[in-house]
């Protein structure tokens, strides 16, 4: 009669585990696809924004190749956030086992995705946009697509250069292509009543001299803790999802 009561009692104490891990893995899943849907629209908001990004990330191979990664990403975090809801409260060990594999490979590939950008952190220097500035900008009428994105760069954001107007200097291809002109004229304000735009071609006083560099660091420095403090949540949270889903796929009978 002792053992009965000691084997039910540890039984529903099991199932009470198990009820436990069920409902956590159900509140894991559920975060991880809001992450899913917050990274989809942040890759569909660069996509299609007017201001700009969508150039931007055009003309540049690692932003375009990184856009498309978040999305594929946030797509793959939505549908196994709701697989994981779903199989957590259906109790269904196929569905489990395929989230736990699904959601393996995902973590294992944003860690690839950190290493690969730690590695390649070198290409987002100033000194590199300087260098790339200098060799391939033509001037504020060109067509080409890389002229066409700073344009819009030094628009938007209301600056001149990567530094300052003195990045188009006698080395640059700006002034070889235009050596009547000491700064594009993107970098002029167009109704200005102090200096007309002539004066300020010939580099007599550029009105926009705050480099792009500081201006879209500055811009942009909340928003980059914000995603890194993101990032590590998701992780974290993917951790967890998959060590409640292989809890509950051992305790399913």
């Amino acid at each position: 009669m002792g053992l009965g009561e000691a084997s039910a009692r540890g039984t529903s104490m099991e199932g009470d585990c198990l009820s436990c891990i069920k409902y956590l893995m159900f509140i894991f899943n559920f975060f991880i696809f809001l992450g899913g849907s917050f990274l989809l629209g942040v890759g569909i908001w660069v996509l299609v924004d007017p201001t700009g990004f969508r150039e931007i990330v055009a003309a540049n191979p690692l932003l375009f190749t990184g856009v498309y990664a978040i999305l594929i990403m946030g797509g793959m975090l939505f549908l196994l956030g709701f697989l994981g809801c779903c199989g957590a409260i259906r109790e269904n060990k196929c569905l489990l086992l395929f989230f736990f594999m699904l959601i393996l490979i995902i973590f294992l590939a944003e860690l690839a995705v950190a290493i690969l950008a730690f590695i390649f952190r070198e290409h987002l220097t100033r000194d590199y946009f300087t260098k790339e500035l200098k060799t391939h900008y033509q001037g504020t009428n060109s067509t080409d697509v890389f002229t066409s994105t700073w344009n819009a760069i030094m628009t938007t954001f209301d600056c001149c250069g990567v530094n300052s107007a003195e990045d188009f200097d006698d080395q640059s291809l700006f002034r070889r292509l235009n050596p009547s002109r000491l700064v594009p004229e993107v970098c002029c304000q167009r109704n200005d009543l102090m200096m007309s735009k002539d004066e300020c071609l010939k580099g007599i006083m550029p009105i926009r001299n705050k480099g792009c560099y500081s201006a879209v660091v500055d811009y942009f420095e909340t928003y980059i803790y914000m995603a890194g403090a993101l990032a590590i949540v998701v992780l974290t949270i993917e951790l967890f999802a998959m060590v409640f889903a292989m809890c509950l796929f051992r305790g399913i009978q």
